[in-house]
């Protein structure tokens, strides 16, 4: 996997992103693991993985996480936005406040997350969200999703918009829509659904893709999906 990176990655008490924790320490990369819940990523004995409770709604949080990378690091080579909020209820019964809810941590904070760690961030740098195949335009929408997956389509706008002011000076900016994945989320999503991939399986394709994705897409929106939902 080459010289060790320093990665930064939201959403990681859980599923995916604590998967993604795992293989980036065993892989010798340092790892900041920012979560609401940080005491899952304590749990794991690695000399080279920070973790730090963060809402990313908190400016005073997203200051915490700057001033970390200022005296640990000074560096930051991937970003990885892998935190979501869902809600699945029929949009007659949603309220302005789940809505803001949701956008806050996958739009609102991805942003200002992003934009708190660009100066630390190097020419070929990778930042990758995650979205969600709900979120792309003309795929199959499911009742219940409204905000979560109006949410995910924002972000892809957003990344192919900082790609585009970031061409010159870098970093690369790419996003993910994931199909389904057997996560605790997903559960919240479709009750009962049995998803084809594991959250370890999907944890190990968004590792690499964050360590090399970047050599040859940029702006780009991948569908990483082999079902319906």
């Amino acid at each position: 996997m080459g010289s060790r990176k320093n990665i930064v990655i939201t959403g990681t008490s859980r599923g995916i992103g604590f998967e993604m924790v795992h293989l980036f320490a065993a892989a010798g990369h340092n790892v900041l693991a920012l979560s609401r819940n940080a005491q899952p990523v304590k749990n794991i004995q690695f000399d080279h993985i920070y973790s730090m409770a963060f809402d990313l709604s908190k400016s005073s949080d997203h200051e915490k996480v700057q001033e970390f990378v200022k005296e640990e690091w000074n560096r930051v080579d991937i970003l990885i936005h892998n935190a979501g909020s869902l809600i699945n209820k029929p949009f007659s019964e949603t309220t302005l406040a789940d809505f803001q809810q949701v956008y806050m941590t996958n739009v609102f904070g991805v942003a200002e997350l992003t934009r708190t760690l660009l100066p630390f961030m190097p020419s070929d740098g990778h930042v990758l969200a995650i979205s969600s195949m709900g979120g792309v335009q003309g795929s199959m929408k499911f009742p219940g999703l409204s905000a979560y997956s109006s949410s995910k389509g924002a972000v892809i706008t957003l990344i192919e918009l900082l790609a585009e002011e970031h061409k010159d000076s870098g970093p690369k900016f790419n996003v993910l829509a994931l199909g389904a994945v057997q996560t605790e989320m997903l559960q919240e999503a479709f009750p009962g659904y049995k998803a084809p991939v594991t959250a370890h399986d999907m944890a190990t394709y968004i590792s690499d893709f964050a360590l090399t994705g970047h050599r040859l897409y940029n702006g780009k929106l991948l569908q990483v999906s082999s079902s319906t939902p």
